[in-house]
């Protein structure tokens, strides 16, 4: 009987298959893609340990954090500002106030409220034009200190490639962009993403 039972099990299992795993390349980066997002990573990781600093040692001594020079510091403060504002800049992304632009900034394309969806329409009816304005300007400028900040990491790169740069930054933002989020295209026209 048990040698019955074995063998139905056997058979049983023996018709199982594992589920089938498919894997998308989207693109090869180039080096100075890779370049520019590892100095971008390596923000974000310097982001996470400032929130994450205790101001005590094991032996629960004061600790003194570590000296960062004023450049390091605005780069982090302006993670902080993207992160602080990244639920509005997808509410503007989905209500279409905003666009990614080819330069790796927000371009403001006007505060349509009549067409908010459902899940927005008291976002868009208290959202003021000026406090709008407020949170792209510090969007952008955020953006750019952290632009200038991947210049100022790479040995390689000069305030000659901000050009490169920026595409880096627009290439990142297309890639990351949501279905219904509106792009720039390279030759300045603007489209949807499907």
């Amino acid at each position: 009987m048990k040698r019955l039972l074995a063998a139905a099990v056997c058979l049983a299992l023996s018709g199982c298959t594992l589920a089938q795993v498919k894997v998308n390349v989207a693109s090869e980066r180039t080096s100075l893609e890779n370049q520019i997002l590892g100095s971008y990573n390596s923000l974000s990781e310097e982001t996470l340990l400032v929130a994450s600093v205790r101001g005590v040692d094991p032996l629960g001594r004061i600790q003194t954090p570590a000296k960062k020079s004023a450049e390091l510091q605005d780069a982090v403060t302006a993670m902080q500002v993207l992160s602080f504002h990244a639920d509005d800049v997808d509410a503007f992304k989905h209500l279409g106030w905003v666009g990614e632009n080819n330069q790796g900034r927000l371009t403001p394309l006007g505060m349509v409220r009549d067409k908010a969806p459902d899940d927005l329409k008291d976002f868009a009816a208290h959202y003021g034009q000026k406090e709008f304005d407020s949170v792209v300007g510090e969007v952008n400028t955020a953006r750019e200190i952290i632009m200038r900040r991947a210049i100022e990491t790479n040995t390689s790169l000069t305030p000659a490639d901000m050009p490169q740069v920026r595409a880096v930054f627009a290439k990142l933002a297309t890639d990351t962009a949501k279905p219904g989020d509106k792009l720039q295209l390279a030759d300045g026209s603007w489209t949807v993403k499907k």
